[in-house]
Order: C-alpha cells, then sequence, then structure tokens
C-alpha cells in the first residue's frame, strides 16, 4: 500500500470521529445509512430463512422478528397500545398513516398474523429487499397502470376470504413529513368494503421530536403506536365508500394529534395539509 494511501486512510480515521461528533447533518446521514444498510443486511440474512417455504404469508414472521431489533440501534422506545382491538380470528384491512421509512420499525411492532403490506411494485426489483419482500407474501402494486391495480387488489380481496389473510395499507400512497396527515387515496376501503371485512385503523405518532429529514435531526426517542377499534363494513357497498374513507381518517388524526400533544406537548399544531 502506497504511503499516500495509508496518510489519507490515516486522515479519514481521524476526521470522521469528528465530522460525525461536531456536525448534525453527517450524523444525520451516517445514521439513516446505517438505517438502510441493516435493513439490506437484515433481508440477506431472512432470504435462506424463508426461501423452504416459497411465497409463504407465514415468512412474515421471520422478518418481523428480525426487523424488531432495529429500533434498537438508534434508541427508539415503542409501545403499542390498544392490540386487544385486533379481531383475532378474521380478515381485516389495516389502514396505517406513513410518515418515512421509519414507519417499518412501527409495522413490526404491531403487525398482526398473516397480515402481509400492500407495497409499490418498484420494490420487488431492490435486490435482497425486493426477494424477501416477495418471499412473505407481499402484494405488490403498479399504481402506473390503474387497471393492473385493480385487478391486484381484487386478487387479494379473494386472498384474503380463501387464505385467511389480513392486508395493511398506507392510505395516504406516499410519505407525509408535514406531522399531519394528507388526504387518503380510497383503495383500501374499496378493499375492504368488497371483501366485506372490517377496516382495523393503526396510528403511528409523530416522529417530529427526535427524526426530522428537513432539520437532519435522528436522536432516541420514544413512539406510539395505537390501535383504534374496527369499523365494519358489512353492508357497504361502493357509494358508503367515500363517507367510510373520511370517517376512518377522521378518528386517525384525532388520535395522531392527541398522541402529539402527549409526546411533545410544547410542540405547535400542526399546519393544514395540502391536497394530493
Amino acid at each position: 500500500m502506497s504511503p499516500w494511501l495509508c496518510a489519507l486512510l490515516a486522515l479519514g480515521a481521524l476526521l470522521l470521529p469528528l465530522l460525525y461528533g461536531r456536525c448534525a447533518a453527517f450524523r444525520f446521514w451516517c445514521k439513516l445509512a446505517l438505517y438502510n444498510a441493516a435493513i439490506l443486511l437484515l433481508a440477506i440474512a431472512a432470504i435462506p430463512l424463508c426461501a423452504p417455504r416459497g411465497r409463504d404469508v407465514e415468512n412474515m414472521k421471520v422478518i418481523r422478528a428480525l426487523l424488531q431489533h432495529l429500533k434498537r440501534l438508534y434508541g427508539i422506545r415503542m409501545a403499542v397500545r390498544g392490540a386487544q382491538l385486533l379481531p383475532p380470528r378474521q380478515p381485516y384491512v389495516v389502514v396505517s398513516n406513513h410518515q418515512s421509512s421509519l414507519d417499518l420499525m412501527g409495522m413490526m411492532e404491531v403487525l398482526p398474523d398473516r397480515c402481509v403490506p400492500i407495497a409499490k411494485r418498484e420494490l420487488l426489483f431492490m435486490g435482497a429487499v425486493g426477494l424477501v419482500s416477495w418471499l412473505g407474501g407481499i402484494i405488490f402494486i403498479d399504481r402506473r397502470r390503474p387497471h393492473r391495480a385493480i385487478s391486484t387488489m381484487a386478487q387479494a380481496a379473494h386472498a384474503m376470504l380463501s387464505q385467511d389473510v389480513r392486508v395493511w395499507v398506507f392510505p395516504e400512497g406516499t410519505r407525509n413529513h408535514s406531522g399531519s396527515m394528507l388526504p387518503f387515496k380510497r383503495g383500501a376501503f374499496h378493499l375492504a368494503v368488497q371483501a366485506q371485512v372490517p377496516v382495523v385503523p393503526i396510528v403511528i405518532s409523530s416522529y417530529q421530536h427526535f427524526y426530522s429529514k428537513r432539520e437532519r435531526r435522528f436522536t432516541p426517542g420514544r413512539c406510539v403506536i395505537q390501535v383504534l377499534p374496527p369499523l365494519p363494513t358489512a353492508g357497504l357497498g361502493p357509494a358508503d365508500v367515500p363517507a367510510l374513507t373520511e370517517r376512518v381518517r377522521d378518528a386517525m388524526l384525532e388520535a395522531f394529534e392527541a398522541l402529539e400533544a402527549e409526546l411533545c406537548p410544547t410542540a405547535p399544531p400542526p399546519g393544514p395539509t395540502a391536497p394530493q
């Protein structure tokens, strides 16, 4: 190894800890890179454990067991409230707010048995992460082709009833860093009405007091996952979906704001959300 290369490596070894300790932005990006790297490594570890079953929703138990340890890397304390409200012996649709990639930790903390998320199709092509997602039975939606997405949702409704599967959906449709909730898309509610299964709202409290991409902040903190009472859909039809959607969103937003006031009582109230 050349002396110049040795000198550069030595300089890097000296500067990196200094930057990490004194530069909040550098520290934030290091922690975020470690988070993504940990997900990749855990996905690689999960593949040989899940592969013998093939594509099977039972593999989500393995994935959950591995990913539940992520929160310990960052000192994030998570508490689940209302878990007893999850219906024990029937399919249902979980709807949850979507803030950032950290939602994966909250999801794994409360994920019911035989429950799979609905994810964008692009995830399928993300190497080891895509493969383990496929092995876990995750349902992939092609949002750029509405007809194919509708067909996939119809298949999901059939699978829920015939295979006793629960489905987890983020109805905002995209990550929302505003500290509130975007308007909900109706696909999850059409799915629940089509299958005539309950909607179970789950609210993940705001990360604003310990994680902010805009402010480059990623510190230890506390997060609460609140399960709200299920809403039945028996007897409802497509015409009832808009009212059901708004009813669920209103209940979730009320719970979200109550959790924010509890965890960060000095925070200013969230501003209005922009329409999509």
